[in-house]
């Protein structure tokens, strides 16, 4: 039960270190010439790729048999998928690395077969075990945006070979990075919060109904963006998708308040603690982004505007949410896995024991200090602070993972 979420997550950590030491080397560069282009490219999705989805997906794995109390459809099919994803990931990345296009869009199929392997096990599990709420509805649809992220990629990976799709190419970006970063993570991390967060803040009897709201509004929102860009909307269609999301968000933190309301453990761990801080410190991002562009909407689709945003969103929610939820899942299920059988005998370490907590929060908070150094030197074109904020971020960043990973040694 444990080997498949397992593979993803340390997989995933190996991926989230690397990226981190690459970055020490390039950050300044592919930062300052931008996303387009191979540097960019390989950055990007070993980040989104290689580190925040493979992570996701085992701990997708894991969560949806909690949640379900049932077991997944096929374990073998996981670990199929995990051999294609994986596999499929690194040929692609060495592609953008070599700037080898053919590469780049046979290890793209390949890696796509995989997501299209985890929609199917996750499919079908789902159905079979006819549970629906907004937990796993989330669950479905952030799913089905991976899948239609995949499908945006892989055309827009034709096309540098072809050429066929010409102007509409921008339109395949627009909407591939929406999915994918909204869609699929947006809906992920915002529909497992609402059974992670209950459960360490052991809450009971809160209400739900914006549970509900956050889902439909959300998914309105990416709806309604993904149309935009595809479309060729102007810049009011997607700053309209972008007030839906800013709505869900606040109605998301709102709900967060609630469970914490209804808690009985006043303590649920400093990671669960600072994930709660990310998502309000993404409202208020969210709501100044929305008012800014309100008043000055030619600013929503300059280059700046996409990098802050993207630095805020997935490094500074996102990937922050996951290190978060990592200061707990991963000693849950290494703990269950070697001590679970012996449980309450002598010599028995608990599961607090594994992992020093008051490191955690040092580790998060230096992580969140040095993520708003890059955002302030993206921001006032500030190379010092780019250069100084970035390194002690990555510098960081790997200490954390290291903390992280010394669970396993226990």
């Amino acid at each position: 039960m444990f080997r498949l979420p397992f593979s993803f997550i340390i997989t995933g950590m190996v991926g989230f270190v690397l990226f981190h030491i690459l970055s020490l080397f390039s950050l300044y560069e592919w930062i300052n010439v931008g996303l387009r282009g191979p540097s960019g490219w390989f950055h990007t999705h070993l980040f989104i790729l290689g580190w925040a989805t493979m992570l996701a997906m085992g701990a997708v794995y894991q969560l949806i048999h909690v949640i379900l109390q049932s077991k997944i459809y096929s374990e073998t099919l996981g670990f199929i998928h995990y051999a294609f994803f994986t596999i499929g990931l690194c040929g692609l990345l060495y592609g953008f690395w070599s700037g080898k296009v053919l590469m780049i869009g046979g290890f793209a199929t390949v890696a796509f077969i995989g997501i299209l392997l985890f929609a199917w096990n996750m499919a079908v599990t789902l159905f079979r075990a006819k549970h629906w709420d907004a937990i796993t509805i989330s669950a479905a649809c952030a799913v089905l945006y991976l899948v239609l992220t995949g499908m945006f990629g892989m055309a827009m990976g034709l096309n540098f070979i072809t050429g066929n799709l010409a102007s509409f190419h921008e339109r395949l970006l627009g909407a591939h990075i929406w999915l994918g970063t909204i869609g699929w993570f947006g809906m992920l991390i915002t529909g497992f919060s609402y059974k992670m967060l209950p459960m360490f803040y052991l809450s009971h009897h809160f209400p739900i109904k914006l549970q509900k709201a956050t889902l439909i509004i959300w998914n309105i929102g990416v709806i309604s963006g993904v149309a935009s860009f595809l479309l060729g909307g102007n810049v009011w269609t997607k700053w309209a998708s972008l007030l839906i999301i800013t709505m869900a968000i606040t109605i998301y933190n709102i709900h967060l308040l609630q469970i914490k309301k209804h808690r009985v453990k006043q303590n649920p761990g400093l990671g669960i603690k600072w994930s709660v801080y990310a998502s309000q410190a993404l409202m208020v991002f969210a709501i100044g982004l929305t008012l800014y562009t309100l008043l000055v909407p030619d600013q929503l689709l300059q280059s700046k505007s996409v990098t802050l945003a993207g630095w805020i969103y997935l490094g500074g929610w996102v990937s922050f949410t996951i290190l978060c939820y990592a200061s707990k899942i991963v000693p849950f299920l290494w703990w269950t896995h070697k001590y679970g059988p012996h449980a309450g005998k002598p010599g028995t370490p608990l599961m607090a024991d594994l992992l020093n907590e008051k490191k955690v929060e040092y580790g998060l908070i230096l992580v969140a200090l040095f993520i708003m150094f890059i955002f302030a030197g993206i921001a006032y074109n500030a190379g010092l602070f780019i250069a100084i904020g970035g390194s002690a971020f990555s510098l960081f960043s790997i200490l954390y993972m290291i903390l992280i990973s010394r669970v396993f040694a226990h």
